[in-house]
């Protein structure tokens, strides 16, 4: 267990903070959900985008495995909650035009998109 914890830490140390540009095929970009950041990443398979991400809150929390394979026009969401009356923090991914689109927000005033593939 300690082995798996050290290897997603490290991938985390590794990955560059997420902004607007391209994202290589396994080349990781950070990812922050208030209290939970992990990476995110993606391959280019025969179906689709596959993407993946890590997350943990804090750096004693459990590492979790969010993996969606995203045609042309699909996206996907991952959401985590807050306090009770607080907005959730998510991430949109989204795959439209042959890229491979972030947004960040829990509310529609403080979202932040950004192309990560081509």
């Amino acid at each position: 267990m300690i082995n798996i914890i050290g290897g997603v830490a490290a991938f985390f140390l590794a990955a560059s903070p997420l902004h607007a540009g391209e994202l290589s095929a396994m080349a990781g970009e950070s990812i922050d959900l208030g209290g939970f950041r992990g990476v995110l990443h993606y391959t280019d398979e025969n179906d689709g985008y596959r993407v993946i991400a890590t997350i943990a809150e804090g750096e004693t929390g459990v590492p979790v495995r969010f993996s969606a394979t995203l045609a042309e026009g699909q996206s996907a969401t991952i959401a985590v909650p807050r306090k009770l009356g607080e907005p959730e923090q998510s991430l949109e991914i989204s795959r439209s035009g042959g890229k491979l689109t972030v947004t960040e927000g829990g509310s529609v005033s403080n979202q932040q998109t950004g192309a990560i593939a081509e």
